[in-house]
């Protein structure tokens, strides 16, 4: 089993990707049937699995940047089938409510479909990759968290 740090580290790579483009507006309307008959209920996907990461700000924001764009993010996109994310949603904080500087700089949520595939993904060679390269940018720390979706 990996040490608590070697699994944030590896869960920070995670954090490193593009949102995903959002899917296409998939609704189809419904074809008229006999007027007694009801659509049938849509079955809900199952909860979800996340990696969140909060990432503290960088001793350079500017080089933080660059290198995020031009360098992990790419190499992340090349493992990301592999790994297997369903989504990814990155955010960089402006401010608290109150206008004040945010405690974070930026944060990564990371989307499995299930805490196997969560698990699975984590235990790649290309997620492995990822979670190297974070020592070429990362120096202001992180905060991992793994949780799954309520309703």
């Amino acid at each position: 089993m990996r040490s608590f740090a070697s699994l944030a580290a590896i869960l920070f790579a995670v954090a490193c990707t593009k949102p995903a483009t959002p899917a296409a507006d998939t609704t189809v309307a419904q074809a008229a049937v006999a007027p007694a008959a009801a659509p049938a209920a849509e079955t809900p996907a199952a909860p979800g699995w996340v990696v969140t990461v909060l990432y503290n700000h960088p001793k350079d924001t500017a080089a933080f940047e660059k290198y995020y764009a031009e360098k992990h993010l790419p190499l992340f996109q090349s493992k990301a089938k592999e790994i297997g994310i369903t989504k990814g949603i990155l955010v960089k904080f402006t401010s608290n409510a109150d206008g004040s500087k945010p405690a974070h700089y930026r944060e990564a949520e990371l989307w499995f479909a299930s805490e196997e595939a969560l698990k699975a993904g984590m235990a790649t060679d290309g997620f492995k990759a990822v979670a190297a390269d974070l020592k070429n940018f990362s120096t202001g720390g992180t905060i991992v968290m793994v949780g799954q979706e309520t309703r």
